[in-house]
């Protein structure tokens, strides 16, 4: 583990590492990093840049060079006539279009969160997952696996690297290392990455004065202490988890939602003005801050990504706290038709 003191940070580190790493073996020319569109890396320069959203990119000549993008797997908005499966194997095989535009000898990784989380709590389809692996392999680029949002229970596992079975060269981590308490977060290494460095490059000239500051580590540590010995995280995957997703899934019938989504304990709705054909209310992205406002009122906070209602509740939440959530939730959609009918 490379530790650093934040998400933003460990994205950072990922890009010299990852560049590094080929320098090492022998391969200086595989400098570029793939990521995806409506993807969050970070705030930093380069963490900005391996993220996909536009509105970043305006302000400060982002992204730095050697850093693109592909689209992202969000099957309700983009997926058109394909099935969630066909979808996710058409928008993953864009990965392997990019290497073969750019030629694999220039390309060092993948990057991608393996549930994006600031786009709108996309998850992607079953297909998704494997065939990026797979895609990652054949062309012998590193998968970067970003766990700052899904580490540390929030998928009902320990990371979505375990739920979707990934094996991932380099993971991003922060958030969840230390519930917040403080800041804290790093980069894990495979070893194989670790051996090569060591060996080959000799010292990795790159580090932050607040690094592995030794109160950060100590709430880490208890924080993850906790996670473990009071099954919070075992809570999460067999019981609190599946029963949010269940409570989560009545909102579908509600008149403004076309689609609803989720995992463990992220959930997301998506609003609009008819189900049938998906269309948005205009202008487009209006309509989830009014849903946002009126649900702060009612006493719930929900993130709104344009029109798409997101939510990253409390893993030691009750059942009961459940309840509570999904029912201020469809209050908070009732009051919103009224004002968009009104």
């Amino acid at each position: 583990m490379f530790l650093t003191n934040s998400g933003s940070e460990s994205n950072d580190t990922v890009v010299r590492m990852a560049r590094h790493f080929w320098q090492c073996m022998g391969h200086p020319d595989k400098q570029v990093i793939i990521s995806r569109k409506n993807a969050y890396h970070g705030s930093t320069m380069a963490g900005a840049s391996l993220g996909g959203m536009s509105s970043m990119h305006e302000q400060g000549g982002l992204p730095i060079p050697d850093i693109v993008h592909i689209g992202q797997p969000f099957w309700y908005r983009e997926g058109g006539d394909l099935s969630p499966d066909e979808f996710g194997k058409k928008v993953a095989s864009e990965l392997e279009q990019k290497i073969e535009e750019l030629g694999e000898h220039r390309v060092a990784a993948f990057i991608a969160e393996p549930i994006q989380g600031a786009g709108g709590v996309i998850v992607p389809p079953a297909t998704y997952w494997p065939e990026i692996s797979a895609i990652c392999k054949r062309h012998q680029i590193l998968l970067v696996a970003d766990e700052v949002i899904c580490g540390f229970g929030r998928t009902g596992e320990w990371f979505a690297s375990d739920y979707y079975s990934l094996k991932p060269d380099l993971m991003p981590i922060a958030k969840g290392l230390s519930s917040g308490y403080l800041p804290i977060g790093g980069v894990m290494v495979a070893d194989h990455i670790t051996r090569v460095i060591i060996e080959e490059g000799g010292e990795f000239a790159h580090g932050m004065t607040y690094a592995g500051h030794p109160a950060a580590c100590a709430v880490a540590s208890a924080n993850i202490r906790i996670l473990r010995d009071e099954g919070i995280i075992d809570q999460v995957r067999t019981e609190t988890g599946p029963y949010l997703q269940k409570r989560w899934a009545e909102l579908a019938d509600h008149p403004l939602v076309g689609e609803v989504r989720g995992l463990g304990f992220l959930g997301a709705f998506e609003i609009v003005a008819d189900k049938e054909t998906r269309a948005q209310f205009e202008p487009s992205g209006s309509t989830g801050p009014l849903c946002r406002d009126i649900a702060a009122n009612l006493g719930l906070v929900m993130r709104a990504v344009g029109d798409s209602m997101i939510i990253s509740p409390p893993l030691i939440m009750s059942k009961d706290q459940i309840d509570e959530l999904v029912d201020l939730a469809g209050k908070a959609l009732d009051k919103t038709l009224e004002q968009v009918r009104a």
